[in-house]
């Protein structure tokens, strides 16, 4: 069978022409997304149908390569994201049908003083960075979704708050994977690329928190309930920089996120927020007796009046998810006697994909290693979430509180079935947004489109984070986004004269923001909070969010790269 190589210029020889037509599946996406108002899985499949043309008559990449690409990224798609995505709502479920989300509902309450609007930053952005830590690839925004709406918040609200909350913690997702994998990639070294993402990110976490007050209660709310949110947000920030600077940037969010609720704990026994009771009554659908979670479909009550927290009940409500930073951190982290991330990464099948390992060449002539299938059955964290979800399942239906909490192990794992079930559009969506990733990056479209934007020389470090954005936007992962253009970034800062690890930090920043919009992260969302089909409503909701962000962070790296804010930047 032939080779292909991709080209960066196959329009008449030009760099600029071929971009413009390679950006054409992606505006594909978006119009149809926000301007036809398509459902996502069907702005996804016109998207592929785009990006397959563009392929094999632009880049001219041969017709078997271009649908095998397809299929490779579908197949990703569909493991390790949806599975992992499935484990995550799934795990969330067991809480829910076995009665021990009022629990969980209630330690949020208390800790967060009655305020609905103080409970949503610390399940939105606490509790979400803490699952972005550990697992990241959606399950945050699968999990406090379902939490916020099952607390009474309506589904547009609930969706645009966790959208918004899942950024500033994205950078370390996943025990910082999109930093290890551009170090990886280019032969940085990953600590310091973590620290200069370190004096980054934290300008985002600082009023992420500010943000969601606006989202869950407008101006009423930043006026009544910012100090709590500057106190969690400055905790967090200052964390995440001094964890990724000095202590471990694998560990960043986990550290951040618990320093962010323990300060909210401390804070808000001298603090108390004004106007609660009304809030509860302007934000919670049906007031203040309770909500019917969207995607359990089971409806809740809870008795506010009741704040009072026993050992037990708390302990079984909050088990889930602290089993899942133990499981998760022996399995990341563990290395004393036996080093477990070994033990499980050897288990990984390494699958060279038919049709294009060894077929599809860089420039130098040798194999493009993004055509190596990496098949993790047993170190993904979705088969992580699975054991910790069937540990779970057996403990609860062991202490069920005397029969207050009812749930076999049997009823445990059909909820999977049920979990797929109300996942079949989201995951077509998911599917095809990766197959569209990967036909896009082995024709040379992504490559293609930036090299173009590196052309701008010194100003390219004001664009550097815009690929970052875009690549994150498409594949709904920082990490994929840093597979894609993380040695782009090295390459253009090297040409440019702009420090490559200030570029590839860049890259991942950018993501963060891109993540919110990503048609993946939206069909998650929509999914979560029963609004299937309306994703491109909550993509309206929070698009002025993610390019504002956007446009703060690509200014901050534009000064970082120059005498200006140089002082910024963490020394090798």
């Amino acid at each position: 069978m032939d080779t292909f190589t991709p080209t960066t210029d196959p329009l008449v020889g030009s760099i600029a022409l071929s971009a413009i037509v390679a950006l054409l599946p992606l505006v594909t996406f978006f119009i149809m997304l926000a301007v036809v108002k398509a459902k996502a899985h069907v702005s996804g499949l016109t998207s592929l149908a785009v990006a397959i043309l563009v392929a094999i008559f632009v880049f001219k990449m041969p017709v078997g390569m271009t649908l095998m690409s397809g299929v490779m990224g579908a197949v990703f798609g569909a493991f390790p994201v949806v599975w992992i995505v499935i484990m995550a709502i799934w795990l969330y479920q067991i809480t829910v049908v076995s009665g021990r989300f009022e629990d969980l509902r209630r330690v949020f309450d208390v800790i967060g003083g009655g305020d609905v609007r103080i409970q949503s930053i610390l399940i939105a952005f606490c509790f979400g960075g803490l699952l972005e830590a550990l697992a990241g690839f959606g399950a945050p925004v699968a999990i406090t979704a379902t939490m916020l709406l099952a607390l009474g918040m309506s589904p547009l609200r609930a969706a645009a708050a966790v959208l918004v909350a899942n950024t500033a913690p994205v950078a370390f997702g996943a025990v910082a994977i999109p930093i290890t994998t551009a170090a990886s990639l280019t032969g940085l070294d990953a600590n310091h690329i973590g620290a200069i993402v370190g004096h980054q990110a934290p300008i985002l976490a600082l009023f992420v928190p500010t943000l969601l007050l606006f989202i869950i209660d407008g101006k009423r709310g930043v006026k009544e309930v910012w100090p709590a949110a500057l106190v969690i947000g400055a905790t967090f920030a200052v964390t995440q920089f001094l964890c990724a600077t000095y202590f471990s940037y694998e560990l960043t969010d986990i550290v951040a996120s618990l320093a962010g609720l323990g300060a909210a704990v401390i804070f808000l026994r001298f603090w108390s927020s004004a106007g609660r009771e009304a809030a509860r009554e302007r934000i919670m659908v049906g007031g203040t007796n309770g909500a019917t979670g969207g995607s359990a479909g089971i409806t809740t009550t809870y008795d506010e009046s009741n704040r009072k927290l026993l050992p037990g009940p708390t302990f079984l409500a909050l088990f889930p998810y602290l089993l899942v930073i133990i499981i998760f951190g022996i399995a990341k982290l563990w290395t004393i006697g036996v080093s477990v991330p070994a033990v499980l990464g050897s288990t990984d099948v390494k699958v060279q994909w038919p049709l294009l390992y060894g077929h599809i060449l860089d420039a130098g002539g040798n194999p493009v290693t993004s055509t190596v299938y990496n098949f993790q059955w047993l170190s993904n964290p979705g088969t992580l979430l699975l054991f910790t979800g069937l540990i779970v399942a057996v403990v609860y239906s062991i202490f069920d509180g005397g029969g207050k909490y009812k749930i076999k192990v049997s009823r445990a794992i059909a909820e999977i079935w049920h979990t797929i079930y109300r996942m079949r559009w989201a995951a077509t969506t998911i599917l095809s947004v990766l197959a569209l990733a990967y036909v896009m990056n082995l024709s040379g479209q992504t490559i293609t489109i930036g090299t173009w934007l590196a052309g701008t020389g010194a100003f390219f470090a004001f664009l550097s984070p815009i690929l970052g954005w875009i690549g994150t936007a498409v594949t709904g992962s920082d990490t994929s986004a840093n597979a894609l253009f993380a040695n782009l970034q090295q390459t253009a800062g090297i040409n440019a004269g702009i420090d490559p690890n200030l570029l590839v930090a860049a890259n991942t920043s950018g993501g963060v923001v891109g993540k919110l919009i990503s048609p993946q992260n939206l069909a998650i969302a929509a999914t979560a909070v029963g609004m299937e089909g309306k994703e491109s409503v909550i993509l309206k909701k929070v698009a002025g969010w993610s390019v504002g962000m956007l446009l703060i962070l690509c200014v901050l790296v534009y000064l970082q790269s120059t005498p200006v804010l140089s002082w910024m930047l963490p020394t090798p």
